[in-house]
């Protein structure tokens, strides 16, 4: 049995087809494709650029996903960085100088 996965009504079967989806556009437009000519990369970056100027938020949605991708991913480990107060009370606790 094949389990398919949809995406806003749309089925995606890769990776990349869930990127183009989260994204809205396709992943080979920022990252481009093995040998393309001078000519077919400056039309994508004029594409991309369009594209930027139209959806100023959509480099941060990118970050957002691609974060998300590698956390569910389990690549990605954060921990939250400590408080100033939170390292202060430590260092008081230990008897160490803040």
């Amino acid at each position: 049995m094949r389990i398919r996965n949809y995406v806003s009504g749309h089925q995606a079967d890769t990776t990349e087809d869930f990127l183009e989806l989260a994204l809205g556009t396709p992943v080979d437009l920022w990252l481009g494709v093995e040998g393309e000519t001078e000519e077919e990369r400056a039309a994508r970056l004029d594409a991309a650029r369009d594209i930027i100027a139209d959806y100023p938020e959509l480099p941060d949605r990118a970050v957002q996903v691609a974060a998300r991708t590698l956390d569910e991913a389990g690549l990605l480990r954060l921990a939250p960085l400590p408080t100033p107060n939170a390292a202060r009370r430590r260092s008081l606790r230990t008897g160490m100088a803040a």
